[in-house]
């Protein structure tokens, strides 16, 4: 069996980070489209390596499960929507770490169980919840931290 490798893609993430992502930041560029290859003839910035798999990692859990059925990606997603509209309480936490972790195992950069999960409590709105996450990718390495609001 082939090793998945972290592979390259779009960056689009670019004002939301993963916590070893240094790039991926919300701080102002002179020109938001950054050339990583010399070889890329193109206006459209790339992410590889760990930044690639944090930014699929986020693109994952904020995708609606089901959005993307018509183009043959019915499972790809996250039930985190579901969440919106609901009182934060200690059952609505508990979908939370569950559609995170469902959403994860999904992920074939990573290994199907999460390294750590957390809430993060004191960063916390009256209206949102914040969690933390480690995965492991299958390619080795450190585990990737990510951290997410998820408006209520």
């Amino acid at each position: 069996m082939m090793t998945p490798t972290l592979d390259r893609d779009i960056l689009v993430v670019s004002l939301m980070a993963a916590q070893d992502a240094d790039s991926l930041d919300a701080l102002p560029q002179a020109n938001p489209f950054r050339q990583t290859n010399s070889e890329l003839a193109s206006d459209v910035a790339t992410v590889d390596g760990r930044e690639n798999l944090a930014q699929a990692l986020i693109l994952r859990l904020l995708t609606p499960q089901g959005s993307l059925a018509s183009l043959g990606h019915s499972n790809y997603g996250s039930r985190l929507h579901e969440l919106v509209g609901q009182l934060k309480t200690n059952s609505i936490r508990n979908l939370c770490r569950a559609f995170v972790l469902e959403a994860v195992a999904q992920e074939p950069r990573v290994e199907p169980k999460a390294v750590s999960f957390s809430f993060d409590i004191p960063a916390e709105t009256p209206s949102s919840i914040v969690f933390r996450l480690a995965v492991q990718p299958k390619s080795g390495g450190a585990p990737i931290p990510l951290s997410l609001e998820v408006g209520l």
